[in-house]
């Protein structure tokens, strides 16, 4: 190891991987896996900055409370890749690099693969998102993309079906807008908006880095070190995000909407009730939710199969849950023959399971299924990288799932059957044909 920098060493004797971790001045987290032998070298660039974060206080600064318009996350994220140099990806290229980036509710990440020259591409990668730089031609010529982007997201079916049931389901969070924001937002932004978004939630106490691949944590963590010894960032204490209170209640149960499809889309949500969870607490009620929706939209399970049957739906039916700190919510849907029927049939079948209760051996056969694919998913860089930061940004940690899934119970499901869904908080979004 290197004299001078002190890694924390994570081994998950299970996984047989090692994460080494260390914190860079000011404060940049920095974790790399390295898997020898992999060919495959993939990298991110994170920071806990996401398209709800649009009203915030930076600590000592006194109580001014700045509101930004919805979509500047996902802006920044566009115009970072458009340096004085030209473009990024060109750059990548030329490496032999693959480059990209994603905006969520709250993080943006950039990223790359590679297999060769990982030193120049992971350069590049550091340089281009600790260098801003924006021009009011640049930022008006970057609205009129964008504005088209929002149209395209328009009359995306599956979109729409998604973004239409948030919108039902909370009244106030900003969960309920569209990531990339609106024609009016978008116009709003300027310069000056991008450079305060960037000096606040880009700075190293607010992001981190993850690494995997056939990889040196020596050489990373100095290149790492090098890079950010070259820049200055002003000092930072905190950043308290801000969100209007959200009650329990939906703000209706249906939405429609008609789109060129040849068979309508369904969406059906359940809003979860906490606020400001995180953590083990937070870990524990996902994956509790997620085993609950096995093993009741399990392919193995009656209701699936009675479902796919009777036509009501097919193979790329799905069930999930969402858990951030400051909201929730459990989704179900795809494509239908028949939206009402296929409603009521899911109502149906979700209070049969409540009224017959679950049974233990189920439970025992989900939960090892889990664990499973959880272990599988080990052999995706990709997989490792991107959850393991979203899992951090959390204050949790993506090695614990395992193990916690192990610990959980059969009641630790049965609570939440019982307190998640109830039908006042729940909500449906129908794309018909036109």
């Amino acid at each position: 190891m290197s004299k001078l920098m002190e890694w924390a060493i994570q081994e998950n004797e299970l996984l047989q991987e090692k994460i080494y971790h260390t914190i860079l001045d000011p404060g940049l987290n920095l974790y790399i896996l390295p898997k020898k032998g992999y060919n495959k070298k993939y990298a991110i660039f994170s920071t806990r900055f996401g398209s709800i974060d649009n009203h915030f206080r930076v600590s000592g600064n006194g109580e001014e409370v700045i509101s930004v318009p919805d979509g500047v996350a996902h802006f920044l994220e566009h115009k970072l890749f458009d340096n004085e140099e030209g473009n990024v990806f060109d750059q990548f290229a030329g490496y032999g690099g693959s480059a990209n980036a994603f905006t969520s509710f709250t993080n943006t990440t950039y990223l790359f693969s590679c297999t060769d020259f990982f030193p120049e591409n992971f350069e590049l990668l550091l340089d281009f998102v600790q260098s801003p730089y924006f021009t009011e031609e640049s930022v008006s010529k970057e609205q009129g993309i964008i504005q088209q982007e929002i149209r395209m997201y328009e009359d995306n079916p599956s979109w729409r079906v998604y973004f239409n049931l948030l919108s039902i389901l909370y009244g106030n969070h900003p969960v309920r807008n569209d990531i990339a924001g609106s024609f009016e937002s978008i116009s709003k932004i300027t310069k000056d908006i991008l450079y305060k978004c960037y000096e606040t939630f880009y700075h190293p106490l607010n992001m981190a880095i993850f690494v995997t691949g056939d990889v040196s944590p020596e050489q990373v963590g100095a290149q790492v070190a090098s890079s950010l010894a070259r820049r200055t960032f002003a000092p930072l204490e905190g950043i308290e995000r801000i969100y209007p209170p959200e009650d329990g209640v939906v703000v209706q149960q249906k939405i429609t909407q008609d789109l060129a499809v040849s068979q309508p889309l369904v969406n059906i949500g359940y809003k979860d009730l906490y606020n400001n969870l995180e953590g083990q607490e937070l870990l524990k009620r996902e994956l509790s939710m997620e085993l609950l929706l096995e093993m009741i939209f399990g392919r193995s399970e009656p209701l699936y199969n009675n479902l796919y049957e009777e036509g009501l739906i097919d193979e790329k039916f799905s069930a999930g849950y969402v858990a951030e700190c400051t909201y929730g919510y459990t989704l179900m849907g795809g494509e239908t023959r028949d939206p009402e029927k296929l409603h009521a049939r899911i109502l149906e079948g979700i209070e049969a399971v409540r009224k017959n209760g679950l049974d233990e051996a189920t439970f025992q056969r989900h939960r090892r299924k889990t664990q499973g694919e959880f272990l599988r998913s080990f052999n995706s860089l990709e997989f490792i990288a991107n959850n393991y930061l979203a899992y951090r940004f959390r204050n949790s940690d993506f090695f614990d799932v395992y193990r916690m899934l192990g610990e959980m119970s059969l009641s630790d499901v049965e609570d939440l059957l019982h307190e998640h869904f109830k039908e006042e908080r729940h909500a449906i979004s129908i794309i018909n044909p036109m």
